[in-house]
């Protein structure tokens, strides 16, 4: 990669048994040394005797292959390149792989326009020096060259890092990759070859299948699926297709290389970038022919793509923590981060570099006893990363020098460090700062806040500020529980699971009595200042409510009351009356039967409010400006189903506590007749409520669509949302698709002051066929979706997103058949831009709408950019209708300890999840959230032992650099959270 100086391989074998030790041995010894857990990406490679640069075998004995040891340099570079970065687990095996990124781009491998290029290096330059600093950019740049010609483009290079102020290394890198992994030549090595009329192109392997080059340009792709078999016939490469009858291609395709190694060599970097990328497993070995072998014994070695990540997402390593050598500013930064710590001295750290920019350097060979130097070396002194320093640089394995990619350190006198101005980050939080880490917040005047509500990681500078996450509200140590105190508490409370249970219950009550109260306090308040709603509907939604919030708030007194007997705060739990709920739960919910009148009217409410809303401008405006006040965290019409859904709620909790109970406990009955009781109303109420739900989400999505007028019509069902990419003219472009039963609709982010998505074509589902085309175009996870006037290509992010795609696309195609045909009303609700989504002028959007469009969120806006639809498309993930009811249909209240990635002390929140979202409160008697994470496109693991996480229940939730660690109170509510995100 960039930097090329010795390592110690640590080859510990016996003296008797190098000359027989594999190359998987060398590979693990550099692996182990770098601490690299993720060590299958990368590869060994080596001129052999003929100066052609070729990967160490893992199998066969290093000494048969390096012929001469004292004089070959062996490189550690990436072999495998992903199809997605975020597949890498571990910081370092990212970091890795953009060094490599920046090699390539050095020496001309990795080719793309002067933006991208720019962009690149503004994101290494954030990296290595901090923040933006115009005197201290033009300086690095002027002794930093990263490409051929690069003052050319010095200008753009600052305009963009101007842009990257907070942004870490890690961020960096992460965001260096997003861009990289889209560039055509990415990851691409080109093998000269010709066609069978001669004509010369270039072959490339990636992870998708076998590319066709000419020049630098990709002319053609042969995907994995449709290769049957790969052979070489002495300088003959042959690819043998699977038949396709819709393909012009012949079943065997021929390309002449220069020499039979050099076809050899290709031919094996495919046999193993198909099982990496293909395979589950290792493949076995072939057992060995009795009497003479034919052909190649060549195969893969080493574990998969799918092995290495279930490896590191179940945790089978000791994970050891990537210590960058960070610059001064970093420094800096990471101590303004921690206001509980005093500091009274900056340590004088030298610059973190990605490493020499000598990109030829060679490590020259050296006898034993004596330092390894680079040819670059002049430049500065190289030190390997998270690792001690021997006293030697590098150590000899029979004389061969394995180089690496490695950290440069700059000496401390240089004056780009001595100039470094103070950061101006204020110390509110671990996070302060950082775009990554600033989620969804709102702001404290009540409306959405400009600078606050933030998806994207690619945010402007000029609008970021401290997240209320981090706030100094939610960071004064007088809101952090000391341990000690919490485990007083947790041992003085009771601690059988039904307690829990029925603490639950509890927990989500307060929560529900205040959801209920958006209804019959403020929204009722608001509503009698403004002459803007007819009488008749008042009374409707009203008349329905205000019994159902008496009823729950003298519900959950009863319930309360119960836990502080459980609890020992009165004598009675000495004769264990009152360590039960069933009793409670079974009287209420024989009182609820008695409310079914006001639930049944819940129907009516909806649709009495959504037709009030289309035939009033007034009420449309004054329900959008209420959805717009802190205490309406949800849609409003969310808020008019909520009495409906806690039916579920109150299901799915008897369900736990009776499956807990033995049949002989004293509870069981009480709890057994009260699920009973509550059954029999979901049952009964249930259809009506799947009806409301998707007619509650029709109106919701229209909000967020412009050039869909007549998106609610009846018989319409709504079935999935989420983000992909569209084929067309100009390459990729991400596009919002929204599933209904008849149509499908693709849209762009609109660019007015609404966040609303532009409707840009449709697609009726009927008569549509759909099939994959990853090898007609070369793009991974690939559909082509074939209606009666159009055709369009699109692709997922992964092949979990295309496989949902995939099935509830052809569920639809199928429901559409089963139909008599669209209904004209159907045809009726196109947008008015009708043109054919395949002619250009559909997709007119230039680098800098979708720049803007990723930012407006910061922009005042009248309209909520915290929507699942915002979300989706920021994460380039998808959700569908079952998704919707089951997030609606489950909640989860109560205290959870937070603890960000870089901070010591644990803060106490109220944390309401629902709807994808948690959303954080001071405490439960909080009218409004102080902030919100959504967690569409988040995972959740467990700490590893490096991570120092050492208590009970903790969980970890992660996306991309983003990482947030919640405790719970007790091994319940831990698996209620694991279970259920």
């Amino acid at each position: 990669m960039a930097t090329e100086v010795s390592v110690l391989t640590e080859f510990a074998i016996h003296e008797e048994n190098k000359q027989r030790a594999p190359g998987k041995v060398l590979h693990d010894a550099v692996c182990n040394h770098l601490n690299l857990v993720e060590g299958d990406y990368f590869g060994l490679e080596f001129p052999d005797h003929k100066k052609m640069m070729v990967w160490l075998d893992l199998l066969k004995p290093v000494m048969k292959q390096i012929r001469r040891p004292k004089h070959v340099v062996v490189k550690f570079v990436v072999k495998f390149f992903p199809p997605d970065h975020a597949q890498l687990q571990e910081e370092l095996t990212r970091y890795l792989f953009a060094l490599q990124v920046k090699q390539d781009l050095a020496q001309g491998r990795l080719t793309c326009n002067d933006t991208s290029t720019a962009l690149l290096i503004s994101h290494i330059v954030q990296s290595e020096i901090g923040d933006f600093d115009e005197t201290i950019d033009r300086e690095h740049l002027a002794k930093n060259k990263y490409i051929p010609h690069q003052e050319a483009l010095e200008d753009k290079i600052m305009e963009f890092h101007r842009n990257h102020m907070g942004q870490t290394p890690a961020e960096s890198d992460f965001q260096l990759l997003e861009i990289a992994r889209r560039l055509e030549m990415y990851g691409i090595r080109l093998h000269p070859a010709k066609d069978r009329e001669g004509t010369k192109i270039n072959l490339a392997v990636a992870n998708t299948g076998i590319l066709v080059f000419q020049g630098h340009t990709k002319i053609n792709a042969f995907n994995w699926a449709k290769v049957r078999k790969l052979s070489f016939k002495r300088k003959r490469f042959l690819i043998k297709l699977r038949p396709d009858v819709n393909s012009s291609f012949q079943d065997t395709l021929e390309f002449l290389m220069a020499s039979r190694d050099f076809c050899k060599s290709f031919w094996k970097i495919c046999v193993e970038h198909h099982a990496f990328f293909r395979l589950f497993e290792e493949p076995k070995p072939k057992p060995k022919p009795v009497l003479f072998s034919r052909g190649s014994s060549f195969r893969f070695s080493g574990r998969t793509q799918k092995q290495v990540l279930d490896y590191v997402k179940e945790g089978g390593h000791k994970k050891v923590q990537f210590e960058r050598k960070h610059s001064k500013i970093h420094s800096i930064r990471s101590l303004t981060a921690q206001p509980s710590e005093q500091h009274t001295e900056v340590p004088k750290q030298s610059a973190r570099a990605y490493g020499d920019n000598n990109d030829a350097a060679a490590v020259q060979s050296c006898r034993q006893g004596k330092e390894v130097k680079s040819s670059a070396e002049d430049t500065g002194q190289h030190k390997s990363p998270s690792l001690k320093k021997s006293p030697k640089e590098g150590r000899k394995m029979d004389g061969a020098v394995v180089s690496t990619v490695e950290e440069e350190e700059e000496p401390a006198k240089d004056r780009m460090q001595q100039n470094r101005p103070q950061s101006q980050q204020p110390s509110t939080g671990s996070l302060t700062g950082s775009p990554h880490l600033s989620e969804l917040s709102i702001n404290s005047q009540g409306g959405p806040s400009v600078a606050n509500m933030t998806l994207s990681p690619n945010l402007s500078p000029d609008a970021k500020q401290s997240s209320p996450l981090v706030s100094p509200l939610l960071n004064d140590p007088s809101c952090i529980r000391a341990d000690d105190e919490e485990e007083v508490k947790r041992k003085r409370f009771p601690t059988e699971k039904a307690y829990f249970i029925a603490k639950e219950v509890a927990t989500t009550e307060r929560t529900y009595l205040k959801d209920l109260e958006v209804i019959t306090s403020w929204f009722q308040s608001a509503v009698s200042k403004e002459d803007c709603m007819p009488e008749t509907l008042k009374n409707l939604i009203f008349s329905n409510f205000e019994p159902l919030h008496k009823f729950h708030t003298g519900f959950l007194k009863e319930i309360e009351q119960r836990l502080a007997l459980w609890e020992g705060r009165s004598n009675a739990h000495i004769k264990g009356d009152y360590q039960r709920i069933g009793d409670v739960m079974l009287k209420n919910i024989q009182s609820i039967k008695q409310l079914t009148i006001h639930l049944r009217k819940h129907n009516e409410i909806l649709m009495e409010l959504e037709n009030g809303i289309k035939n009033s401008r007034k009420l449309e405006t004054f329900c959008r400006d209420f959805e717009l006040q802190k205490v309406c965290y949800l849609p409003l019409n969310t808020f008019l189903l909520r009495p409906l859904h806690r039916l579920m709620h109150y299901k799915q909790i008897m369900e736990r506590l009776c499956k807990h109970y033995p049949p002989n406990h004293i509870d069981f009955r009480d709890s057994r007749a009260a699920l009973a009781e509550i059954s029999e109303m979901v049952a009964q109420l249930h259809g009506n409520m799947i009806k409301m739900e998707n007619f509650q989400k029709l109106h919701e999505l229209k909000k967020d669509l412009i050039g869909m007028d007549n998106l609610v019509i009846p018989g319409r069902e709504f079935i999935r949302l989420g983000s992909l990419s569209k084929l067309s003219g100009k390459g990729l472009q991400q596009r919002m698709f929204f599933l209904f039963n008849d149509i499908l609709l693709y849209t762009s982010r609109g660019l007015t002051a609404s966040n609303q998505f532009k409707v840009h074509g449709h697609l009726p589902l009927y008569g549509m066929t759909m099939e994959e085309s990853e090898e007609e175009w070369g793009v991974p996870h690939c559909l082509t979706l074939r209606g009666q006037h159009q055709s369009i290509v699109v692709a997922a992010s992964t092949r979990a997103e295309m496989d949902k795609w995939t099935e509830d696309i052809q569920m639809a195609i199928d429901l559409a058949e089963k139909s008599s045909g669209p209904a004209p009303e159907l045809l009726a609700s196109s947008p008015p831009d009708n043109k054919s989504p395949d002619e250009t002028t559909v997709d007119q959007e230039s680098e800098d709408d979708l720049s803007a469009s990723r930012t407006s969120l910061e922009r005042q806006s009248p309209h909520r950019g915290n929507t699942t639809v915002h979300v989706c498309w920021h994460r380039n993930t998808s959700v569908s209708m079952i998704d919707f009811s089951i997030a609606v249909e489950n909640q989860l209240s109560g205290n959870l300890l937070r603890k960000f990635k870089n901070s010591n002390g644990w803060q106490k929140l109220w944390v309401v999840f629902t709807n994808f979202c948690m959303f954080f409160y001071k405490s439960h008697q909080d009218n409004h959230p102080l902030a919100s994470l959504p967690l569409l496109g988040y995972s959740l693991t467990l700490p590893s032992e490096s991570e120092n996480i050492h208590k009970d229940y903790v969980f970890k939730l992660h996306f991309k650099s983003h990482v947030y660690y919640f405790r719970a109170e007790s091994e319940y509510t831990f698996e209620r959270y694991v279970c259920f995100l």
